[in-house]
């Protein structure tokens, strides 16, 4: 495998098209980013543990019915994927109150969602993502009305999955974003899932174990993506 042209960069990764067909190659970097790019920053390795992690998650969501855009890992900071076409929607599910969603609704940080509450967020930077709903989805023809209820339904099956996996490691995952692709036809999970994408609590202490630590200025950043790695890696080896 060559990559023959870079394709795109975006905040946390830079996209080659390669030698095999409708394959690209994905690299992630250590660049950080947070409030729509208003800060701006590195975090040590972040890159590699982003990729470690989204190279085991994608796998046992494949092997749990999800099909993804993931095709092998590379090397410590890259994957081969299938060259999906990206539906500009990011697909926010909250199992917990925290972030923007007490900002915007007043709800109490840390409380429970029951039900869980699912967002639609618009992907474009320079209106800075903002929430939409069914309709607007529909209206500006980002996917069609049966595209939009697989979204929702493999939303929903991945974040059953994404519970039971962190829970196994002492995380609990207060929220998350997921973005699709379509690719012959089919329905795609794409992006990532890593630290930068899910909000993960210790079970025990509570400790944000994310880009939150990043966010609000927490400290022992790096310590805390590597620390969500060693687990995951730790029972893979296990199993």
């Amino acid at each position: 495998m060559q990559t023959t042209s870079f394709l795109y960069e975006g905040k946390a990764k830079k996209v080659f098209k390669t030698n095999q067909q409708d394959t690209y190659l994905i690299r992630y970097k250590d660049d950080a980013t947070a409030f729509n790019a208003e800060k701006r920053g590195t975090i040590a390795q972040k890159g590699e543990v982003n990729n470690l992690v989204s190279a085991i998650i994608f796998p046992y969501l494949e092997a749990n019915g999800i099909p993804t855009h993931f095709i092998e890992k590379i090397d410590r900071r890259s994957m081969l994927v299938k060259a999906v076409e990206i539906i500009p929607i990011e697909v926010v599910i909250r199992n917990r109150a925290t972030g923007s969603l007490c900002k915007r609704l007043g709800i109490k940080e840390g409380i429970t969602l029951t039900p869980r509450v699912f967002e639609f967020c618009l992907k474009n930077d320079a209106l800075g993502d903002p929430i939409i709903n069914d309709s607007h989805i529909l209206t500006m023809k980002l996917c069609s009305d049966a595209e939009l209820a697989e979204v929702k339904k493999m939303a929903d099956q991945i974040n059953v999955l994404l519970s039971h996996f962190f829970k196994k490691v002492n995380l609990e995952l207060i929220d998350f974003k997921l973005e699709f692709g379509r690719f012959n036809g089919k329905l795609l999970l794409a992006d990532e899932v890593s630290p930068d994408t899910c909000r993960l609590w210790d079970l025990t202490t509570q400790n944000r174990m994310d880009k939150d630590r990043f966010r609000l200025d927490l400290g022992a950043v790096e310590e805390a993506y590597q620390e969500v790695l060693n687990r995951i890696e730790n029972q893979v080896k296990s199993i």
